[in-house]
């Protein structure tokens, strides 16, 4: 498995770069793409890939993206939309049986996957929004390939079995460790110099965002049986596992920004 993440990750990464490089249009439709698959592994477990309900949510969530690069107030109309659309769906045309459990799944992906995931474009149209965006996803990659890593070598304590039996508390702190080294490299590396009083807060606070969206994800999981979203990217799952921690810690970068910065 190793070998297949680091190939998976060789290829990405470049991709990753220049699509945030990009901004504008490129990179929106690359998250709006990102954020509609994974809304579709996120309800297949219950709807299945082809089911009109779950292409709907999917889509709801790619236009959550595009709402996010007109302005932050048109993610609020569309969330408001997130939540009419599918329960007129439902009420047209679903089972009453199964209605109230459908709605409630497609927001649930709706939410968790589009209104989260609009961040990534939110904080890309931020002042220096390029390195925001850089800053959050790969800090968030290091922590979790430090947690992987430290895991599979010397992890012996369980931290949460009864969500995911693999993560480890040993895990769990290199993660932690690498995600706040590479924060404060890349607050150095990206010009932003933060000061300590700024950069080292929003450095503990992205690795402890992104191992709460690891688990958050592991904890879904398990409700839905299933050990990955997909098997679209060898070596990581689907796309739902890569966004897991990223959902959270866009978020977290997106309003440090905005509301502690002077």
């Amino acid at each position: 498995m190793l070998p297949q993440r680091i190939a998976t990750a060789v290829a990405g990464i470049p991709i990753i770069f220049v699509l945030i490089l990009a901004g504008g249009r490129w990179y929106t439709a690359a998250v709006a793409l990102v954020l509609f698959v994974a809304a579709l592994e996120f309800q297949s477990a219950r709807m299945g890939w082809r089911s009109p309900l779950a292409l709907l949510g999917a889509a709801l969530c790619a236009a959550l993206a595009g709402g996010a690069l007109v302005g932050p107030e048109w993610v609020l109309w569309f969330a408001l939309g997130a939540v009419v659309v599918p329960l007129a769906w439902v009420t047209l045309r679903g089972d009453p049986g199964t209605a109230l459990n459908d709605w409630l799944w497609t927001l649930g992906a709706v939410f968790y996957v589009g209104l989260l995931g609009s961040h990534l474009v939110l904080a890309r149209g931020l002042e220096n929004g390029r390195d925001w965006v850089y800053l959050a996803l790969f800090a968030t990659f290091a922590s979790d390939s430090a947690s992987y890593l430290v895991g599979r070598a010397v992890g012996r304590q369980a931290l949460a079995p009864h969500i995911s039996p693999g993560k480890t508390v040993e895990g769990a702190l290199g993660g932690f460790a690498g995600g706040i080294a590479a924060a404060v490299l890349l607050n150095y590396l990206l010009g932003l110099r933060l000061e300590p009083a700024l950069i080292v807060p929003l450095a503990v606070l992205i690795p402890l965002a992104a191992q709460l969206g690891d688990l958050a994800e592991s904890i879904l999981k398990r409700g839905m049986q299933t050990k990955d979203a997909s098997k679209l990217l060898p070596g990581h799952g689907g796309f739902m596992d890569r966004l897991d921690s990223v959902l959270l810690t866009s978020v977290v970068v997106y309003y440090f920004v905005v509301w502690v910065l002077p």
